[in-house]
């Protein structure tokens, strides 16, 4: 604990050989039971970082994507949206006036999903996805054939572009703690673990998401110039519950969104952990068996991305946060962040090795 008074009690707490002897009975919960009303005043403001998810901020109808003669243009669709329009241009011939042109199409899927998908060319040669799906994922050739002036011969270009479908990753929260307790074989410590889950679940109950004991673990600790100490090592995960954007009242502003809930969630979690420290501080003298040690919080935020995507800032730096779709030679056969490399893997969005 910073002040001068909590190192004074600490040292001298030390100085006697280690913890001090406790009763036999069942530890006083009477200060932590304190917390239950210890809670984040509706005053306190957030702040909201930069919104999360990739988003494309003007309209699908009025993005327009141009070819170039030197490299594949990457292009990332969002996986079951429209896509912007795929010019069979590059920037100079956009805005050059061209004689005869005319635009063919070559797509890295079959003709039959070909025919049957909501794949659309324009009469001027853009390409348009009404409905994006992993199985369009790949390259895209088109030929433009055009004359700059009538009695030039006529010139062929052959532009690529590299269509990615991805998703929005999910995020989560995973945050540890350690606390003073009982001895490991106790079970004062469940009892304890149990009440304290339940506390923290009460606490963001209100912002639609939930709290899950990840791991719990109770180890002996040796404490410099002092004796052994138990403590009990907490990991939870902080997750927005589903459909959880509507509460008794229609909820339509940004507020809802699943990624600020749970920034709101952190908040509300790392206050709850302050406010254990500041009521330590005022009862040095009748420390509870089980408290709280300060300075062992830590919160982190994990993305996550469906089988068969991953993020890769470095393949996809105009995509950095996005989920997008394993590349031939790679693979995600589960919920995780990135996709493995996999020589046999041949195809796009692959589940298996």
């Amino acid at each position: 604990m910073e002040g001068a008074a909590w190192g004074r009690w600490r040292r001298a707490r030390r100085s006697r050989g280690g913890p001090r002897r406790r009763s036999p009975h069942f530890p006083r919960f009477s200060l932590f039971l304190l917390f239950l009303h210890l809670r984040a005043s509706p005053s306190i403001g957030y702040l909201y970082p930069v919104q999360y998810f990739r988003q494309i901020l003007e309209d699908a109808h009025t993005v327009k994507l141009e070819a170039s003669l030197n490299f594949p243009v990457k292009v990332y669709v969002m996986l079951h949206h429209k896509s912007p329009h795929i010019l069979c241009l590059t920037q100079r011939l956009r805005n050059t006036e061209l004689i005869d042109p005319a635009f063919h199409w070559h797509a890295p899927i079959d003709n039959a999903d070909l025919e049957n998908s909501s794949l659309n060319v324009t009469s001027t040669g853009s390409l348009i996805f009404q409905n994006f799906t992993e199985k369009m994922t790949g390259i895209y050739t088109c030929t433009l054939s055009y004359k700059s002036t009538a009695e030039e011969v006529e010139k062929n270009l052959h532009l690529k572009y590299v269509i990615y479908a991805y998703v929005n990753p999910s995020f989560y929260y995973k945050f540890t703690a350690r606390y003073h307790s009982a001895p490991c074989n106790s079970i004062y410590n469940v009892s304890f673990e149990k009440k304290l889950l339940q506390i923290l679940n009460k606490l963001v109950a209100e912002l639609f998401c939930e709290i899950k004991l990840v791991k719990s673990e109770c180890h002996q600790i040796k404490m410099q110039r002092a004796g052994l100490q138990n403590e009990l090592f907490f990991t939870f995960s902080v997750i927005s519950v589903e459909n959880g954007t509507k509460g008794p009242d229609e909820c339509t502003d940004s507020s809802c969104h699943s990624v600020e809930r749970l920034h709101k969630a952190k908040s509300l979690i790392e206050r709850f952990f302050v406010q254990q420290v500041e009521v330590l501080q005022q009862h040095l003298d009748s420390l509870p068996q089980i408290y709280f040690i300060e300075g062992t919080l830590q919160m982190m935020g994990i993305n996550l991305c469906i089988p068969g995507f991953g993020m890769n800032p470095l393949l996809h730096q105009d995509c950095a946060d996005c989920c997008v779709i394993c590349s031939p030679g790679t693979y995600n056969p589960s919920s995780r962040t990135h996709c493995l490399p996999c020589n046999g893997s041949m195809e796009y969005g692959a589940r298996k090795c």
